[in-house]
């Protein structure tokens, strides 16, 4: 992944980070220290595999219950909220995983969990590009990272263009976090594989079996989003739940999401000025624009697949999410002794307080 990353910035001319990895690479020796402990393994979890087939079988069961059992409103009106519930917890655990490479030691293995993303309506070779790479690469910082880039809907750094519609963003964002997901499904992940373009960066069109992968798992989604529900229900009813069960999960994905970077505590660099060099190492750069929130919470971590703890994803994206709860320590630990700012919210909803706090702050004016 790494090599990835780094031909993908070169390929770019873009950013590059102070060259001084010494936390970097104390931190890692402590956590690869710990892995290296009998019965502790950093990919290939039992209880991965298990939480695998618990959100699966929910999701199918949820499914099949919305299309085929279901007839009226008070019945379907819950199960698409769970349905999309049911979804977004596919991609935090599942998909991010897999997408990651940090679901197991087999390439097959990942690939086939990255593939859960298709099931749920992304691609899964487009999220690759936008994530993994890009975001991973350039986290926070405004023109590169396209994960923080809402066009003029909304702003969400300080160094975004100010429209007088923005004063009101922390009230009529919410619900567009879920519309975008809809615009996602159906017309951006088609826009950039056409373009070969995620925002200001190339992505290489995908090739062969990559594109056959990525028509297929659209037509899979479309199946089972329209296609089969239309067989047996009104179109204003299929379009209705769609909506319903997207609008669900892409609210709830986004909130997550924009918990871990746009809030008060998440630092937005930009680079030294007449320069492409930002001030901090990539590391120190993760940390610093990243904030945990609701480490204590085991239900919370096992819902979002471990994205409360994002500083550690950030730090080691390789590495299976049910063990940052436990190495948040070491990485903590470690921040305190280089002086390295880590920053965490105690509850989801201190969290997401300050997400609110930040939107207002970003949409007031000059």
């Amino acid at each position: 992944m790494k090599s990835l990353r780094n031909t993908f910035a070169r390929s770019e001319h873009r950013l590059t980070f102070d060259r001084d990895n010494t936390f970097h690479i104390e931190l890692r020796r402590r956590v690869d220290e710990y892995f290296a402990q009998p019965g502790r393994r950093q990919r290939d979890c039992l209880q991965m595999y298990l939480k695998t087939a618990i959100i699966l079988t929910a999701f199918g069961m949820l499914y099949y219950l919305l299309v085929f059992v279901a007839t009226m409103w008070w019945q379907a009106l819950p199960l698409a909220i769970l349905l999309g519930l049911s979804m977004a917890t596919i991609g935090f655990n599942i998909q991010h995983d897999g997408g990651h490479q940090s679901y197991s030691n087999y390439i097959w293995v990942n690939k086939l969990m990255a593939r859960t993303m298709d099931l749920i309506g992304a691609s899964s070779y487009v999220w690759h590009w936008k994530h993994v790479v890009v975001h991973h690469t350039y986290v926070n910082i405004t023109g590169h990272d396209a994960d923080i880039d809402l066009g003029p809907i909304g702003r969400l750094t300080p160094h975004q263009k100010l429209f007088a519609f923005h004063r009101w963003q922390q009230i009529y964002l919410w619900p567009l976090y879920g519309a975008n997901v809809i615009k996602w499904h159906l017309y951006d992940d088609f826009r950039d594989v056409i373009l070969g373009r995620i925002g200001s960066h190339h992505m290489p069109r995908p090739k062969r079996w990559e594109f056959l992968s990525f028509i297929c798992g659209k037509v899979l989604f479309l199946t089972m989003a329209f296609a089969v529900p239309l067989l047996i229900h009104p179109v204003w009813n299929v379009l209705l739940f769609y909506c319903v069960t997207v609008l669900v999960a892409g609210v709830v994905v986004s909130i997550v999401f924009q918990l871990a970077h746009c809030v008060e505590e998440a630092a937005f660099p930009l680079p030294r000025e007449g320069s492409s060099s930002l001030e901090n190492s990539w590391a120190i750069h993760q940390v610093e624009t990243t904030v945990d929130f609701a480490r204590r919470s085991r239900v919370e971590s096992w819902l979002l697949g471990g994205l409360n703890f994002q500083i550690e994803h950030h730090l080691f994206p390789r590495v299976c999410h049910v063990n940052y709860p436990t190495i948040s320590k070491l990485v903590e630990e470690t921040c305190r002794e280089f002086g390295v700012r880590y920053r965490e919210h105690i509850s989801f909803r201190t969290a997401l307080a300050s997400h609110f706090r930040w939107l207002r702050r970003m949409g007031a004016p000059a």
